[in-house]
């Protein structure tokens, strides 16, 4: 499993929880909000709990883990998340329970009534174990473990399957063509279903306004329809975001329609797709791939183990997609004010990288309270410079404004840092300089740049005693300079 702990939510979590994580998923606004079950079968929340779905019966925001202790016990196969929102979740036991909001018949007990603890789902499965869930932003999907699916909830553009657009207040099994069918797979966008066969199949239902269904046109779908332009592939995977569908082959190749405002087809336009089209990875098996019904933004992890991020017309690393939210306010929690300006930065990002943060960041600190903080002891471009080599890993800074950066990386501990900063002001280095940058250098304990330096004035020597810096020196280093030099002959006659 991939280690939890880089998910800003889930790092807030102490190394001992987070090697307990067996099955994590994080969701709701600005991802505020997760779920995560254990080794041991226990299920824990914590996050903003803005739609009263963390399932602990309060409305209670909660930074520390919250044990939903009527799933104790239950080893979790599937859970998923609606934007509605609500939640499903599968036992191994194939238990269904469902908790949130219930306006439109999502949780599938009849009623419309909200529930803020999870409620076990029996009716209308016929003992049938259920193996995986999904969720819609008003409507549900279920897979039992003899492939059939049953769905409920919102149905006003049939993405219920039930050739209607009344809605379903209880599961329902959906027949039409996958009647006497096994679905290995299923998947839900807002308002769009889709199944995928055990011989490679996909069958698509419901709302297709931007073309999401695959089937070359945008009409709505009331019963499922077999997607035809996938008919000589053997489709493993489909995976909605917000108005776009991807498919993911058992030969690695991945192919994507629907709607393509942002680019997130990767097709290398915005021209809107009614069926699919081949996404184009250069030597590269796609092995996974990811989407959200929210959101406009897709995903995939290829045979190296590289993961590609896209939503307008280019593929992202998960690198760069940090560096992107660098100083974004949009999805901030927190902002450093420096010299009357703001840098906008995410304090769980800050506490994975950095030692200093981690260690700020405490409950029993009263910065961990606070949504901006005020600094005196460097200077913008400075600090700016530290934050954004946090998110992106380089600095890029005068040699004068990289001095005041090595103080900060010797203050904090950031060695790579240290090392950076040494090289910009290595490369910066001139006679008018030479005699501060060794300064700096004894000051901060940076041997390697200090040996530079000192080389630097040797060979420079005439030019860089007459500077203004050189007769501004302090009495001690002044006095070490000279000796170090007497020591390499430049004195002899």
């Amino acid at each position: 499993m991939v280690d939890v702990g880089k998910w800003p939510l889930l790092s807030l979590l102490g190394p001992l929880e987070i090697a307990s994580v067996r099955q994590a998923c994080v969701f709701g606004t600005s991802a505020s909000e997760g779920i995560y079950c254990t080794q041991d079968n226990e299920v824990y929340v914590l996050g903003m709990n803005c739609s009263n779905c963390l399932g602990t019966g309060d409305n209670q925001s909660t930074i520390v883990p919250k044990k939903v202790e009527c799933l104790t016990g239950k080893r979790v196969l599937s859970f998923s998340f609606g934007s509605g929102p609500h939640i499903m979740l599968a036992t191994e036991e194939g238990e269904l329970f469902a908790w949130g909001h219930n306006g439109y018949n999502q949780l599938g007990n009849g009623t419309t009534n909200q529930s803020m603890v999870p409620i076990l789902l029996s009716a209308n499965f016929l003992d049938k174990k259920v193996v995986e869930v999904a969720c819609g932003s008003h409507h549900s999907l279920a897979r039992t473990c003899e492939g059939e699916v049953y769905a409920w909830g919102f149905n006003n553009c049939g993405q219920v399957g039930s050739g209607s657009t009344a809605n379903q207040p209880t599961p329902r099994k959906v027949s039409s063509c996958l009647q006497n069918r096994v679905v290995i797979s299923i998947a839900c966008g807002q308002s769009s279903s889709m199944a995928v066969l055990d011989n490679g199949e996909v069958c698509g239902w419901g709302y297709s306004g931007n073309g999401q269904l695959g089937l070359g046109n945008n009409a709505n779908q009331l019963s499922p329809c077999r997607l035809a332009a996938l008919q000589n592939f053997c489709v493993i995977q489909v995976a909605f975001g917000n108005a776009h569908t991807m498919a993911l082959t058992d030969g690695g190749l991945l192919y994507a329609w629907g709607c393509n405002t942002y680019g997130q087809l990767g097709t290398g336009s915005k021209t809107n797709e009614f069926s699919p089209v081949q996404v184009m990875f250069e030597k590269e098996r796609v092995m996974e791939i990811a989407a959200c019904h929210p959101t406009n933004t897709s995903a995939a992890r290829t045979q190296s183990g590289q993961v590609y991020m896209w939503d307008q017309g280019d593929f992202l690393t998960v690198a760069q997609s940090m560096k992107n939210e660098f100083d974004n306010p949009e999805t901030s929690d927190l902002k450093f004010c420096v010299e009357g300006k703001h840098i906008h930065v995410h304090k769980s990002f800050l506490k994975i990288r950095c030692k200093h943060f981690r260690s700020m960041f405490q409950s029993h600190w009263s910065e961990d309270m606070k949504e901006e903080i005020e600094l005196d002891q460097y200077s913008y471009p400075v600090y700016r410079a530290f934050l954004e080599f946090l998110y992106t890993d380089t600095v890029e800074l005068s040699p004068e404004h990289a001095i005041g950066l090595l103080d900060l990386a010797t203050s904090y501990c950031e060695n790579r840092l240290k090392r950076l900063c040494q090289n910009i002001i290595m490369g910066g280095i001139t006679v008018e300089n030479a005699f501060n940058l060794l300064s700096a250098a004894v000051r901060y304990e940076a041997q390697d740049l200090e040996e530079f330096c000192f080389k630097y004035c040797v060979n420079h020597l005439t030019r860089v005693t007459q500077t203004e810096a050189f007769w501004q020196i302090e009495g001690d280093l002044l006095k070490e300079f000279i000796s170090k030099v007497s020591r390499c002959g430049a004195f002899k006659n």
